[in-house]
């Protein structure tokens, strides 16, 4: 089984398709962000004014949450804490996912920054809709790694050094 494209032989799997490495599919854009096809423009507007669209709904959201606690009497100091921590874990997710679009996060990174990217998620939403405005989110890091691919699939299937009839046979 090829590892590039999952397939046995490295082969494509219908008749009409290249072989080698196949792309990886992103998020709302699937495999058009290869040849911009498919209504590629418009699905990055739909994904900027989407993202946009939902980080204000949070906002709102933030802003009942608040609101309720003016409501409840906590204090100053609580509702102080409140929009500090969002605002510093609003930076920290949007500048962790703005990195995400240009090298792969570590796992082990991710995995102990999820309670912080989830209460951040507004600064994430706001990385998602600023990188759509320019290209798909992480179409630099995933095109790099296809050409990459496909450059060493084509010098593997394409290596030959003269003719081999005429080589010496060891004795």
């Amino acid at each position: 089984m090829s590892a590039e494209n999952g397939t046995p032989d490295g082969t494509a799997g219908s008749p009409g398709t290249p072989a080698g490495p196949r792309p990886e599919p992103i998020r709302f854009f699937g495999t058009t962000w290869v040849d911009h096809s498919g209504g590629y423009t418009a699905r990055r507007v739909g994904v900027a004014v989407g993202s946009l669209a939902a980080a204000a709904a949070a906002c709102l959201v933030l802003r009942l949450a608040y609101d309720g606690l003016a409501i409840a009497d906590v204090g100053s100091f609580v509702s102080l804490l409140m929009v500090v921590m969002f605002a510093i874990c609003s930076s920290l997710a949007f500048r962790h996912t703005w990195s995400s679009f240009t090298r792969r996060p570590d796992p082990d990174r991710q995995a102990s920054l999820r309670g912080l990217l989830s209460i951040g998620f507004i600064g994430s939403l706001l990385a998602y809709s600023v990188r759509s405005l320019t290209e798909a989110p992480g179409e630099k890091l995933r095109r790099a790694e296809y050409d990459r691919a496909r450059e060493e699939y084509d010098r593997r299937v394409t290596r030959r050094t003269g003719n081999p009839s005429k080589r010496r046979r060891r004795p």
